[in-house]
């Protein structure tokens, strides 16, 4: 995980032992962020039903949101020192959220799936909190709460949408 091309050093008082540990569980984020992104997109695309409309533009919003905390994310890998992903496969080696490659999907389950993904992804976070108190890695830290309470929103939307009337 450390930078072993010396172009790649960045500076840091963080313990080397230490970031590998956070940025291990960073990466881990990362590849659960660009799941959740593709799948969101793809139910977003796929979606149909009377709600269509709502769920799909939710889900557009949604995503853009995922999407927009992966460079963050990656930035703080390599701020502590270490390297991220690198390809498609490397975020298929890492992630815990799996895909969802079916044919067809409903509405109602396309919504209790993505909760579902969100809440595996703030337990992730959570992982990142931990290594990053360890670490003594206070940016990290404090940034990581931000996203866990952006998982934790969208989690909380998806399941007042999927809601029976």
């Amino acid at each position: 995980m450390p930078a072993t091309n010396p172009a790649l050093d960045t500076p840091t008082d963080l313990v080397s032992n230490s970031t590998k540990t956070v940025a291990e569980a960073l990466n881990a984020s990362l590849a659960d962020c660009y799941a959740l992104y593709l799948k969101t997109k793809n139910f977003h695309w796929h979606m149909s039903g009377p709600h269509f409309r709502d769920y799909h533009l939710l889900l557009d919003d949604q995503a853009a949101q995922i999407l927009g905390v992966t460079d963050a994310i990656a930035e703080r890998v390599r701020k502590t020192g270490n390297t991220t992903l690198r390809s498609i496969g490397d975020i298929s080696r890492r992630q815990s959220i799996p895909d969802n490659d079916k044919d067809f999907v409903g509405p109602t389950e396309m919504l209790a799936e993505l909760r579902e993904d969100n809440l595996k992804l703030v337990e992730q976070f959570r992982i990142v909190k931990d290594a990053a108190d360890e670490a003594k890695d206070n940016a990290t830290s404090g940034i990581v709460d931000e996203w866990t309470d952006q998982a934790e929103e969208r989690a909380w939307f998806l399941f007042e949408a999927s809601r029976k009337a």
